[in-house]
């Protein structure tokens, strides 16, 4: 077990704001307790910035005495757009909607900015309109814009918050902040559900990319500033007004700390490591004027976070001073105990304040309303919640905003990627890429050179951006998508052509003339959340490993540009390469990597590396939780490394060696004793989208599948799941390739018991995604043995092929597709030889 070497930040942090009521005995102490108790004196004691104005008050309290007990309980709940319209809005009174990471007007994620706009618009008249006699208070309006407007195709779209802690500029986060606010603005939009200020522990987590650096130095020094950048400076007068909207600091609390690194998962550390370290950028993200923070979905010790009240009452509100709302994020209240999707009164009672009930929102707003009536909510609860929610609304100036198309800045598209913000993303761009090999001294490059550019990310701006762009996974996004962004190549094609240099681009390494220099950009796929989770470190992909090695035994000097979401091991591609370049997810602003690459038009220096590791680079692809300050602590290169051209950046060959336990690919074990086996996760589906399955007992997003771990042969050995409506369950997980698998005769085998069956059509697939899975329809079969015992069922991955699957790039090797009536238990799915038999029935 590693140690953990913690300063006591908060005492630092809390004695260097002169605004916060703070004593000596205020100082967090050495926590020294049991596990899963939290001791709120010895968190950070600071007030609020924010001094309540008398007028706003009498305002709200004059709201609360006019408003029914529906326009009470309509003002906690938040809604999807793709699953609420505008009349629902008008006719619940929700207090919010969102727009999830696939939610789009029209239902296009490529819709145009002015599509985005009129639908505020539609909603805000919804939300305002008092023809009913109702009071018509304005919704508001949240988004992901996590690393610029990154919803909107044009907008500009910057690094993620990885490479934003290498540049280590808290100045520069600032003015990141400022530009993605006005671009939001632009749309009619009220609300950016950012900053992330999480503290990644273990890098095998799939939101490593949103974390600004593994300690938590760097967290607490921008969490303050991107929220003033993006809601200006607190109690200035363009604070929330002009240029500027709600800011929204996440994920309360100790998201980057789960076991193993699992999406959504327990974190097992000590308080004190929870405050010092998973807490440090809330006290100063609070002082900055931060006025909405997000439950996170983790769990401290088994207690999920949306219902853990020491923690967003007595910690959070108490001892903090944050005088906003608390918001829920996608359904998280359906994973506290006792609760669903669409109850969780225990959520609500331990301090949440608007359920984020995307699809669940209907049915939570009735059986909200049945708790408030029959006491299980108490009214002062509820009171104080929309409190919180009209005072944040009142501060924001909602009220008088007007409708959005008429409010500053809307409708002004060509802010939309202009030329000033881009020149910020570049300059991000730049100020994030580390330098750890520079051999020979070989960047700066001649802009004067023949150049090749090779790698399959050279010309993808989808793949340099990342997750949470354009879409939830960042996935099936075209160079055209992003009219005001350059991929990689682009950029260089600009600087090497324009100093009278020539470039190629061959994505294979190959060339028409042998160059001078040989770029090659590649790296990891886009992901976002559990589908990022990993098992180990190790960069798989083969192919531009084969390049790097057939450019060098040609003698070509390379130069490998790296884009990752997370450190990783690379030792392989970094002897094969001069200089390696760590790019992580630049955004759409390629012309910064060339900015650094190369010289300018007279050979001169234009750009040094100054991007410095915010997270330590493993020395073997299971330094998992390789944190600085850790002991033992063994990295390839240390937190802080980076080079500058100008230093001797000669790195010696380095260990290629795999360790024996890293399994290269698990393309044969997916589920046992009822648990996904990693990197595969088990994940529910309906019509409102995707639920992971990270608790004992788990929901589907709209409550149409239940799925609980239960006892068979051990404590909790078998899951047993239970259709309600139309649903599936699958095993899900980065592609790989079955067809060798499949040539060589192997056959999908699971375990199971069929409990009850009275639906009408149920289906078993192996595919990659909508329109190439192979489904078969097993509903009689499983008829057949209704009741029964344990079954092993085995049918040929070749059934799957004829019915259409492509099993050379499968993510979901099982998924089980029923309508309500369903239920079934399942203990193993797992390839095997086809030692029975196997047909395409069970």
């Amino acid at each position: 077990m590693k140690t953990h070497l913690i300063v006591p930040l908060f005492a630092v942090l809390v004695a260097c704001q002169p605004s916060q009521n703070t004593s000596e005995k205020d100082t967090p102490q050495q926590v020294n307790s049991e596990n899963g108790v939290i001791h709120p004196e010895l968190w950070p004691k600071q007030s609020s910035p924010l001094k309540r104005d008398p007028e706003q008050e009498a305002k709200i309290a004059e709201m609360l005495g006019k408003m029914t007990l529906e326009e009470k309980v309509g003002q906690v709940i938040q809604g999807d757009i793709a699953s609420v319209t505008p009349e629902d809005v008008k006719k619940y009174h929700l207090g919010s909607i969102l727009n999830g990471g696939n939610s789009a007007p029209n239902g296009d994620n490529r819709s145009p900015a002015e599509d985005w706009l009129k639908l505020a618009d539609k909603f805000w008249l919804a939300s305002t309109d008092t023809s009913d006699g109702f009071m018509g208070i304005p919704a508001l309006w949240g988004i992901d814009a996590v690393h610029g407007n990154n919803n909107v195709s044009g907008a500009t779209v910057f690094p993620h918050n990885i490479g934003l802690g290498a540049a280590n500029s808290p100045e520069l986060m600032e003015k990141i902040g400022a530009v993605t606010a006005k671009e939001v603005l632009v749309t009619g939009i009220d609300w950016t559900f950012a900053p992330t200020i999480a503290v990644v522990q273990n890098d095998r987590w799939g939101r490593t990319f949103e974390s600004y650096s593994e300690k938590p130095g760097i967290v607490a020094s921008y969490a303050g500033r991107v929220v003033e950048g993006i809601q200006g400076k607190v109690n200035a007068p363009d604070f929330l007004t002009g240029g500027h909207l709600l800011a929204n600091v996440k994920h309360y609390v100790g998201d980057g700390g789960t076991k193993d690194g699992v999406d959504q998962g327990d974190t097992l550390v000590t308080e004190e490591e929870l405050r010092d370290v998973h807490a440090a950028g809330y006290p100063p993200a609070i002082q900055s004027g931060a006025l909405v923070v997000m439950a996170s979905f983790n769990s401290w010790f088994g207690e999920k976070m949306h219902g853990h009240k020491p923690l967003l009452s007595d910690v959070l509100v108490d001892r903090m001073g944050f005088d906003g709302f608390v918001v829920g994020d996608w359904n998280g209240h359906g994973q506290v105990k006792g609760c669903s999707n669409i109850s969780c009164a225990k959520a609500f009672n331990a301090g949440l304040d608007m359920f984020m009930a995307p699809d669940s929102w209907k049915g939570l707003y009735k059986n909200t309303l049945k708790q408030v009536k029959s006491g299980e909510i108490s009214m002062a609860r509820l009171d104080q919640a929309v409190s919180r929610i009209l005072r944040v609304k009142l501060r924001a100036g909602l009220f008088e905003a007007g409708l959005p198309s008429s409010r500053k800045f809307a409708g002004q598209f060509e802010l939309l990627g202009s030329a000033s913000h881009r020149e910020v993303a570049r300059e991000a761009v730049r100020k994030s890429l580390v330098l750890l090999k520079n051999n020979n001294k070989v960047l700066p490059l001649s802009a004067k050179q023949k150049v090749l550019v090779a790698g399959d990310a050279a010309d993808d701006i989808g793949q340099q951006s990342g997750g949470w762009t354009l879409t939830w996974q960042g996935t099936g996004n075209k160079n055209s998508d992003f009219p005001n962004g350059d991929s990689i190549y682009q950029g260089i094609a600009q600087a090497v052509e324009s100093a009278g240099g020539s470039v190629e681009l061959n994505i294979d390494g190959e060339y028409e003339q042998k160059p001078d220099v040989a770029i090659v950009v590649f790296g990891e796929q886009p992901y976002a959340e559990f589908q990022g989770d990993v098992t180990d470190l190790d960069f798989r992909p083969e192919k531009q490993l084969e390049i790097l090695k057939q450019l060098q035994s040609q003698g070509i000097p390379t130069v490998s540009v790296f884009l990752s979401g997370r450190p990783m091991w690379v030792n392989p591609e970094l002897n094969a390469s001069d200089a390696f370049v760590a790019a992580w997810l630049p955004g759409t602003e390629g012309a910064g990597v060339a900015d650094v690459l190369f010289k300018d038009k007279n050979d001169e220096l234009q750009y040094d590396f100054v991007g410095r590791l915010s997270f330590s680079w493993p020395k073997d692809p299971l330094d998992v939780e390789l944190n600085h300050g850790n002991e033992p602590y063994d990295p390839l290169f240390a937190y802080g490394y980076g080079l500058s051209v100008e230093e001797d950046g000669q790195l010696a060959s380095v260990d290629e060696t795999l360790d024996s336990s890293v399994i290269k690919v698990n393309n044969s074990q997916f589920l046992f004793a009822g648990d996904p086996v990693q990197p595969w996760r088990l994940v529910l589906n309906d019509q409102g989208g995707n639920t992971q399955v990270s608790s004992n007992v788990q929901a589907s997003s709209m409550s149409k599948l239940l799925v609980k771990a239960t006892d068979y042969q051990a404590q909790e050995d078998i899951i047993e799941a239970v259709w309600t409506g139309d649903a599936n369950l699958s095993v899900q997980g980065n592609p790989v390739d079955l067809t060798g698998l499949a040539e060589e005769g192997k056959v999908l085998e699971f375990d199971y018991k069929v409990v009850a069956h009275s639906a009408s059509k149920v289906t078993l697939a192996v595919g990659c995604g909508q329109d190439c899975e192979g489904a078969i329809d097993v509903t009689e079969g499983l008829k057949a043995n209704v009741a029964g015992d344990w079954q092993t069922a085995q049918i040929k991955l070749s059934c799957f092929t004829d019915k259409g699957s492509n099993l050379s790039d499968v993510n979901f090797p099982f998924l089980l597709t029923s309508d309500a009536g369903l239920t079934i238990q399942l203990s193993a799915v797992k390839l095997v030889d086809n030692q029975s038999n196997a047909t395409c029935s069970l």
